[in-house]
């Protein structure tokens, strides 16, 4: 009988025993180890003995990522340097990077959950796993490889990037599966059907990580390559890095690790908890982390909570792909606006392919004014462009309450990327 990685749970009660076991230890280990927590928990008048149900983890208080900045460069350490066997370090966009530490058994642990998400992909160890994300102190890489070593495929660690060794390692060796940023999909599906090597490689599925990723864009290159599916990972940093859900061969939801963390969607805005289905703030708590856990840590990712059951049978609880950050919000014309609610409305127009800008400037008569940039789908006449800037308006401003400029650009002239897309450029000055 083949290996399995997904939980031995029969039903959801053995499974929430299992959860309130893992945060009555989380919140014991971390008010002993972890000043911070110990604090934090204090104010909150709350101790370890009071958490007897899952629904007592509303008493606890929330963590940020400014609590991770403030305690740099080990915040949230819970264990004695001794047992830390590796650090990773998250992008560090503004200010200090985030560093977060790991036990040996933290390792194994993402190890393990992340060979589940090759197998929920379908993956057999007869697969050869081109790995296309970052390598460095970087989550990604390294999880990716770590993960495809501990299902016992053949891992490829080619890094981002570099076009030309890309093609030549699908060719070459054969790669069945590719884990990239959906951006990176998209320029690789352009460049294979470009060199017309479609008839020379044997690649079969992909795995998005690190970005939303649009229907239009999936089903643009999953027409340029061929493929049988694709999937999407998810992950962070600072909850042990990629790999901790993806959706299944169903693609019904993304499954998440719910033996492993517990997840809450709550207003961003008041912190209480949505009902069931509502789109909200992701808030995670670890179950079995050790060098650095998390409590009601807020990930700034929007998600909503799936309640029906998948198809496939898993007992696993399921997410909605995740449509931004609430820091990413933009707010034009005094409404909050995430690119995922433009990604969506594009997705659903024929006549625009996957690729998007948003672009907002403050002219001179004190007005905002935001422009959207769009690709013609491949082989459009420009004639048709005039009508395709109407329909992109329309569906725009009924998904935004918005009005917006629309420029129509041939396909490809938009840049591609070899990471992640960045959509938004905000000219306007406050």
């Amino acid at each position: 009988m083949p290996k399995t990685f997904l939980p031995s749970f029969v039903d959801k009660a053995q499974m929430e025993r299992r959860q309130l076991e893992g945060l009555k230890w989380t919140v014991q280990h971390a008010y002993r180890g972890c000043e911070h927590y110990r604090n934090a928990m204090d104010r909150a008048c709350v101790e370890p003995m009071d958490i007897q149900s899952l629904d007592d983890i509303q008493k606890l208080p929330f963590t940020t990522s400014d609590d991770l900045r403030a305690g740099y460069p080990f915040p949230l350490l819970s264990v004695p340097f001794s047992d830390v066997v590796r650090i990773h370090a998250s992008s560090g966009t503004t200010g200090k990077r985030k560093i977060l530490a790991y036990t040996q058994k933290d390792v194994d642990d993402w190890g393990h959950f992340f060979a589940r998400c090759y197998e929920m992909a379908g993956l057999t160890p007869e697969d050869r796993v081109q790995i296309a994300v970052g390598y460095g102190v970087w989550t990604a890489g390294v999880g990716f490889q770590l993960g495809c070593e501990r299902f016992g495929a053949m891992a490829v660690p080619a890094g981002p990037g570099n076009i030309d060794m890309q093609c030549d390692f699908l060719v070459d060796l054969q790669s069945t599966v590719m884990c990239c940023t959906a951006s990176m999909g998209l320029l690789m599906a352009e460049e294979i059907h470009r060199r017309g090597l479609q008839d020379k490689i044997a690649l079969r599925k992909m795995i998005f990580g690190s970005e939303r990723s649009s229907d239009a864009m999936r089903q643009r290159i999953k027409d340029l390559l061929g493929l049988e599916e694709m999937f999407d990972i998810v992950g962070m940093t600072e909850l042990y890095g990629p790999g901790t859900g993806q959706d299944c061969t169903r693609h019904e939801g993304i499954h998440y690790w719910a033996d492993y963390y517990l997840l809450e969607i709550v207003d961003p805005d008041t912190l209480q908890p949505v009902a069931p289905g509502e789109l909200g703030e992701m808030v995670v708590t670890t179950l079995q982390k050790e060098a650095t856990p998390l409590i009601r840590y807020r990930t700034r990712d929007l998600s909503r909570l799936i309640t029906r059951p998948c198809s496939c049978g898993s007992i696993l609880p399921m997410h909605d792909r995740i449509l931004g950050r609430s820091d990413d919000m933009i707010i034009f014309r005094a409404v909050n606006i995430y690119p995922g609610q433009v990604d969506s409305a594009l997705s659903q127009i024929e006549e625009v392919s996957s690729e998007y800008q948003i672009v907002l400037e403050r002219r001179d008569d004190g007005k905002d004014y935001m422009t959207l940039r769009v690709e013609s789908r491949d082989g459009t006449d420009r004639s048709h462009y005039p009508e395709i800037e109407r329909k992109v308006a329309s569906a725009v401003k009924k998904a935004v309450l918005v009005s917006c400029d629309v420029e129509v650009n041939d396909y490809g002239a938009l840049p591609r990327s070899e990471r992640k897309s960045k959509r938004v450029f905000d000219h306007r000055s406050f």
